[in-house]
Formats: C-alpha cells, sequence, structure tokens
C-alpha cells in the first residue's frame, strides 16, 4: 500500500470518529496538532516556497535529521527511556457544568529536538491556518464554503454537548469566521513545565491565507501565502529585533490611534515588543532590509510575525512583562486578538487593497526549537471565541 494515500485513509477514518453530522457541512471538534521539524534535505520532498524543491546537502545550523526516515513518525518502544520524545494530550470534564480541561505534555528527544504541539479551534472547511487542504475543525462555516462565509458552531445554550472544548456561540446565523478586528479570545492557562530555554510558548497564535495581492487564498501554494501572529510567552526568549538587526523587525508598528513608527525610529520603536518578522519568501516588493522566511516549512510560503510581551500590547490585553502567565502564574486572559491582528504588519504587494483578515485557525501551545530532551506541561479551559454578529458583541462558552 502506498504511504501517502494510507496517511490520508488513516487522517480521515480517525475523523469521522469524531465527526458530528450537521448542514450544511459536518464538525469534528478540536484539531490537536504535533509536529515536527526534522526534515530529510537529501530527500527534497518538502516544496521551496510551493515550488518543486531539489535535495541539497544538510547544514550544521539547519534542518535537525538523523538520517533517512528521519521525516517518518517514531516507532514506539519504550516511553520510559530518557531519550525518548513523545506527546500526551488527556481532556477530562464533569458531567453536566464546567468546562473541559485540556492537559498537554511534550517532550522532545536528540533524534526529535524541534517538536510542537497545539491546541487548534479551526473552521469546518477552507485552508486551515494557511495549509493547502481543506480543515475539518469544530468552528462551522456557513455561507459558500470558502473561507469567507459564516462560521457556525453549536448553540452553547441550546441544551446539546457540544463536545470536547468545542465552544458555542449565542448566535443566529449568519454565523462569522473571527475577523480583524472584531473579536476577542478568552481562556485559562496554566504552565507547569516550561519546555526549556529554547521553548517558543505561545499564548496566542492565529493564522489565516490571504495572497500577496490581497486576495483570499485559492490552493495555488505558490501564490497562496500563510499568516503567522504568535505571541511568545518564555521569558527566556528575547528579541531578535534591534536597531542594528532591522530585518528582523517589521517595517513598523501602529499604535492604537492609527499612528505608524517606523522601525529606523530608534527613539520611538519598540524593538523589545518584538522577537522576530520574516517576509514571504515569493515576496517581489519587502522592504530593504528583510529576512524571508524559512522555505520549507510549510507547503506554500508563509509570514510570521512573533510578538513578546510588552506595554505596548497591553491595550489590547495581552501581557505586558515578562513572566506573566509563566509557570506558577495561571490566569485567565481576555485577548482583543482582532483588534491586535489588525494593527500588525503584514506584507501585501505595493498598490494593492488592503486584504481582509480572517483567522481560520486561533490556537495556542508551544514550538521547542531544537532542544532536546526537554518536557512541557500545560493546561487549558474555558477556551472560548467571541465574535460579532450582525453588530452585536455575542459570547460564546464551551
Amino acid at each position: 500500500m502506498d504511504a501517502n494515500q494510507y496517511a490520508a485513509w488513516k487522517e480521515i477514518y480517525l475523523g469521522r470518529k469524531c465527526q458530528v453530522q450537521d448542514d450544511p457541512k459536518p464538525w469534528q471538534f478540536w484539531m490537536i496538532m504535533i509536529k515536527s521539524g526534522n526534515m530529510d534535505t537529501l530527500a527534497a520532498v518538502c516544496p521551496r516556497n510551493g515550488e518543486k524543491a531539489r535535495p541539497f546537502p544538510p547544514e550544521p545550523a539547519g534542518f535537525p535529521c538523523f538520517g533517512p526516515g528521519c521525516m517518518n513518525m517514531p516507532l514506539i518502544t519504550a516511553l520510559m527511556e530518557n531519550d525518548t520524545s513523545y506527546h500526551e494530550v488527556s481532556w477530562e470534564k464533569e458531567v453536566g457544568k464546567g468546562s473541559w480541561n485540556f492537559r498537554h505534555i511534550l517532550k522532545t528527544s536528540s533524534k526529535y529536538p524541534w517538536l510542537m504541539l497545539y491546541l487548534r479551534s479551526d473552521a469546518t472547511v477552507g485552508y486551515s491556518g494557511g495549509y493547502h487542504y481543506q480543515t475539518r475543525g469544530c468552528s462551522k462555516w456557513g455561507g459558500n464554503g470558502s473561507g469567507l462565509g459564516g462560521l457556525e458552531t453549536r448553540p452553547a445554550n441550546s441544551g446539546e454537548d457540544p463536545g470536547p472544548a468545542c465552544p458555542g456561540y449565542f448566535q443566529t446565523p449568519p454565523r462569522r469566521i473571527p475577523k480583524s478586528p472584531d473579536f476577542t479570545v478568552r481562556f485559562t492557562l496554566d504552565i507547569k513545565q516550561g519546555g526549556g530555554p529554547k521553548s517558543q510558548f505561545y499564548l496566542m497564535d492565529i493564522g489565516s491565507c490571504w495572497k500577496n495581492n490581497g486576495q483570499p487564498c485559492n490552493g495555488d501554494v505558490t501564490t497562496d501565502v500563510t499568516r503567522y501572529s504568535e505571541m511568545i510567552i518564555n521569558p527566556g526568549i528575547g528579541s531578535w529585533c534591534n536597531p542594528t538587526s532591522l530585518a528582523s523587525c517589521p517595517p513598523y508598528h501602529t499604535l492604537p490611534n492609527g499612528t505608524r513608527v517606523l522601525r529606523s525610529d530608534k527613539e520611538n520603536f519598540p524593538y523589545e515588543a518584538y522577537h522576530i518578522y520574516c517576509s514571504p519568501g515569493n515576496a517581489e516588493h519587502p522592504e530593504e532590509p528583510y529576512n524571508f522566511c524559512d522555505p520549507y516549512s510549510n507547503p506554500q510560503p508563509q509570514e510570521i510575525l512573533q510578538i513578546l510581551p510588552h506595554p505596548v500590547w497591553g491595550e489590547y490585553g495581552y501581557p505586558t512583562k515578562k513572566g506573566e502567565g509563566w509557570i506558577g502564574d495561571p490566569r485567565t486572559w481576555e485577548l482583543d486578538v482582532g483588534r491586535l491582528s489588525q494593527a500588525l504588519y503584514f506584507y501585501q504587494d505595493p498598490g494593492s487593497p488592503p486584504a481582509k483578515r480572517y483567522w481560520s485557525s486561533v490556537n495556542l501551545g508551544t514550538e521547542i526549537y531544537m532542544d532536546e530532551n526537554q518536557v512541557a506541561e500545560w493546561s487549558v479551559r474555558d477556551f472560548d471565541i467571541i465574535v460579532p454578529n450582525e453588530g452585536h458583541d455575542l459570547k460564546l462558552r464551551d
């Protein structure tokens, strides 16, 4: 049997085990995503910015790979061995009341030092967080299914059990996907272990997809661009954006009143508010100086903007200083994700109309970046997304 075909069949089978039949589309609860950063550069199976790649020799500081098969899922031999990578997700709830509580554990190893584990609220159809294949989440789309129609989930007050942590909206159709600037996200996060000094723990990670000319994605991996915005709360992660490394900064920072501060303005640009920015690899007019994003880690070009706790984000409910919400400081957050994501810089071709920023994936979790034998452990509950409907702010709860 072809391994790729088997993998697709397996995903369809497992998805159907959690599927709820509904109109116009079924939905399949939360997505639990585990990803590895391993890449066999000699195999050339990963596209380069959406184009077919050529083999190239591994680089000392490049993608980890222990040899042939490094991109395969590891065999489970003994979970108690010191140098074994694994992930675990469990969820529980008191029947009839309270919230689902998701508990996560992620461990890296020498063979798998770069691992990611996320709890994602994805749409039921469309390109989830920029991937070129159809998503199957619990945020249910209405409309034409293009990623720009209505968003539906089970109503929280309908008397129906919406399933494990699938949030329910207090609205009636048409329901819309989270769109900048009009949505907030609320959840309770308790971090027990942080995953080490290279753990990029994302308090909030949102993903979308639009072309550089502002048009919505259509599945063409050479022109579609994944867009990510992520807040890292590990206090050990510092800013790569600084006055001597402007290429790691977005071209400008936007204040709440709409004023733009150029990254060359050393007196006023908040360098420490940004970890790193990189431009999509197919950008034709990136502002000098610039760095292109990793061309292989996504099936199409990607653009990444990572921010850090800083007073400039307090306006949106985000942490304002390092250590807030970290180990030993569990908190309930209510983040104005929509308004912040509208203010953040994302590349577009000069003269193109501004893209409508729809976010088909809302998630949190950690990315342990090339650091072996590290452990992260955290729990999430009361994960809600609050979106407007017909001009009214209507809330959801899980």
